[in-house]
């Protein structure tokens, strides 16, 4: 099989657990675009925590695309042009910000490249680490949040978050709802996640779902993985979706994308 997409997570998967790319990740992704391969990157990420990223690994000289926010934005590298957005509306929003108090777990969501919450929270400074982005704490969520917005993440330890997912599949199924890390639960517009916006990117350049490789490591990850022609997790998967994919390689920490590439790409 000749493959013209690689789609690939960022966090705990394409990235160190400090948050960089590897030397050797950098050099086979370069390759693989040298060979006419699309590489994609599909993060939970907002789109600004995503672009110098991109730009490291050429995206924007190979014409390339960043699917963010879980899926609900994919845009082009070079030019910053959105080809698609979705958004949760107001009363969605607040509906979740109301979840979030019933089930004492914290809230954000993103305005203006900024990242609003009522409180603060050890994981709330994980996600101002990981995106770079601006925090801004107000007095009132519901009052401040009056325009839609992408998505909400809620948050708390990973044991009372796990049983605060399944609740909110069940009272929201209106809702798209994924773990993206063990102390993130997200939640989008009903039938965004990443494999719906990847179907859209495919379509759009042409390439056939068998033509695509997926990488990834948590549950956020498990549409794309399921819908790529070759779904592959990481050694460091979440445990419970080890057997959901067709192929498991080394660690974010081991080059676990080079080796798929190394294997499946430049052969």
């Amino acid at each position: 099989m000749q493959y013209k997409m690689l789609v690939l997570d960022m966090d705990d998967t394409l990235l160190t657990d400090d948050h960089k790319i590897s030397d050797l990740n950098k050099k086979v992704l370069l390759e693989a675009q040298a060979k006419g391969v699309y590489v994609v990157l599909a993060s939970g990420r907002p789109t600004s925590a995503m672009t110098a990223y991109a730009k490291e690994l050429e995206l924007d000289l190979n014409d390339s695309y960043i699917i963010s926010f879980n899926g609900a934005i994919i845009s082009q590298v070079k030019d910053d042009q959105i080809l698609f957005e979705q958004k949760l509306t107001v009363k969605q929003i607040h509906d979740l910000y109301d979840y979030s108090v019933k089930t004492k777990t914290h809230i954000i969501t993103y305005l203006d490249d900024e990242i609003i919450s009522e409180t603060d929270s050890e994981y709330i400074e994980v996600e101002k680490e990981i995106t770079g982005m601006a925090h801004r704490k107000v007095a009132s969520f519901k009052d401040y949040i009056d325009r839609p917005a992408v998505k909400c993440i809620l948050l708390e330890n990973p044991t009372y978050l796990k049983s605060v997912e399944n609740d909110l599949i069940k009272a929201m199924p209106h809702l798209s709802v994924s773990m993206s890390k063990p102390f993130f639960l997200e939640a989008a517009q009903q039938g965004i996640d990443k494999a719906a916006s990847l179907k859209l990117l495919a379509e759009k350049l042409n390439i056939h779902q068998s033509e695509i490789i997926a990488v990834g490591n948590a549950g956020n990850d498990l549409t794309m993985i399921e819908y790529a022609g070759l779904g592959v997790w990481v050694d460091n998967v979440t445990p419970e979706l080890r057997d959901k994919a067709d192929l498991i390689v080394a660690s974010n920490n081991n080059d676990g994308v080079a080796e798929v590439v190394q294997k499946y790409i430049l052969n």
